[in-house]
This record gives C-alpha cells, sequence and structure tokens, in this order.
C-alpha cells in the first residue's frame, strides 16, 4: 500500500512532466508560427508596458513591423558589425566570444556580455530583461529553436523589428521616423551606424543627439562594416 506521500511524489512528478510537454510544445508551435507571421508583440514591449503602468506614466509606443526588403541594408550591417560579426556563421551561440568573454574575466576584468543577435531576439519575443539563470536557460532553448527553424534573413529580420531603441521606440521603422524622420528602407550608412551604436543603452542615449560615447563607437562601426565588405557581407546569410 503506498503512502500519502509517495502518492503526492508520483502526482508532482506526473504535473511536471506534462507541463514540460506543454511547454515544448507551445515553444515549438510558436516558434513556427513566426516563421511567417509579422510579431504583434514582444515580451519586452509587454514588460515595458506593465512598468509603466505600474510607476504611473504614459504607456504608448511607437512600433510598425516591415518586411525584410524594407529594411536599409545599412542597418543590417551596421547592427551586425556592432552586435555580432559572426551572426552568418554561428549556430545561435558565439563559442569564441564566450571563451574571449570566460578568459578576460579569468584575468581580472568585468565579465562582459556575450549574446548573439540569435540569443537577443529570442530575449526580445518570449523573454524577460533581467538577466538569471532560469531566463539563460528558456533563452538557450528558444536560440536552438529559431536557429534551426528560421533563416538568419528571418532572425534578422525579427531582431530588427523588435529591437528596443528608445524609450517606447521599438523596431527599425519607429526608430527611422523618431530619430531621423524617414523611413526604415532610406536609412543611411551613419544612421545606420547611429542607431546600432545606441543598442547597449537604448533608453539613455539618443542617435540624433548622440554623446561622445555613441558618436565613437558609430565611428568604429563604419569602419567594421568597410572592413566585413559592405552590404556584400549581407549576401553570407541564408
Amino acid at each position: 500500500m503506498s503512502s500519502p506521500f509517495s502518492n503526492t511524489v508520483r502526482v508532482a512528478r506526473k504535473v511536471v512532466a506534462i507541463a514540460i510537454v506543454v511547454f515544448v510544445l507551445l515553444s515549438v508551435l510558436t516558434v513556427l508560427l513566426f516563421r511567417w507571421v509579422p510579431i504583434p508583440v514582444s515580451s519586452v514591449m509587454v514588460e515595458r508596458q506593465i512598468e509603466a503602468a505600474v510607476a504611473g506614466r504614459s504607456t504608448g509606443y511607437r512600433y510598425q513591423w516591415v518586411s525584410y526588403e524594407d529594411i536599409s541594408p545599412q542597418l543590417k550591417l551596421a547592427v551586425i558589425a556592432s552586435e555580432d560579426q559572426r551572426f552568418p556563421y554561428h549556430h545561435g551561440f558565439d563559442e569564441h566570444q564566450m571563451a574571449l568573454a570566460w578568459r578576460n574575466w579569468r584575468a581580472g576584468e568585468a565579465l562582459r556580455g556575450a549574446s548573439t543577435i540569435s540569443q537577443q531576439t529570442a530575449k526580445n519575443v518570449w523573454l524577460w530583461t533581467h538577466s538569471d539563470l532560469a531566463r539563460k536557460g528558456v533563452e538557450a532553448w528558444f536560440t536552438l529553436l529559431i536557429e534551426n527553424l528560421w533563416s538568419k534573413q528571418r532572425i534578422l529580420e525579427v531582431y530588427l523589428n523588435l529591437a528596443e531603441w528608445g524609450d517606447g521606440v521599438y523596431g527599425a521603422q519607429a526608430a527611422a521616423r523618431y530619430y531621423f524622420h524617414t523611413d526604415a528602407n532610406a536609412l543611411s550608412a551613419q544612421q545606420a551606424a547611429l542607431l546600432a551604436s545606441v543598442l547597449p543603452a537604448p533608453r539613455h542615449w539618443s542617435a540624433s543627439r548622440p554623446n561622445a560615447r555613441v558618436a565613437n563607437h558609430s565611428r568604429w562601426v563604419l569602419r567594421q562594416m568597410r572592413q566585413l565588405g559592405g552590404t556584400r557581407y549581407l549576401d553570407t546569410l541564408h
């Protein structure tokens, strides 16, 4: 005869197993759906809306989805040059940058992030902004899914449409209009480099009124764009 404790453990195991199966199925289904369907809202947008509502601030935001073809090649290249130059070649995780960050940390330097565009896309669509072990684990799962079920062009398209580019400014089209009064497909190399340079702190830095740090980084991004071979580098995406 089984004890109440063993029954409780058995039920708990069953519940956990069902929860895992449901999570896996739902995550795969949403990734497959978003392979073709424009994403109406991201988890980051929802998180920011909740934060604003709790603080009693306005909850409006700027966001308009545009297709991959309607985003300037200069912006695509600038973001890759600034954020993840090995993006066309890795499978979601840049082992080289991860090893370099670990080695530098062991040498006494501050631990820096080594997130790829794929990881950032997974976070923006499904997860929260605060970094912790649980988020990193789920982020890795979604990164593997999108790397295997989406093309590199689709990952970059989603990233550029959902990236936070200011307080309440999401995506390339909203950013282009907000900062430069133009459309995403008309961004110049200089404008694209400035936009790429504010991504580390988009709610504190401005692409149209760059501080010294943003201005210096944008010049570095422009040099990297040239060294990568210009927009022809985008031909490596598949």
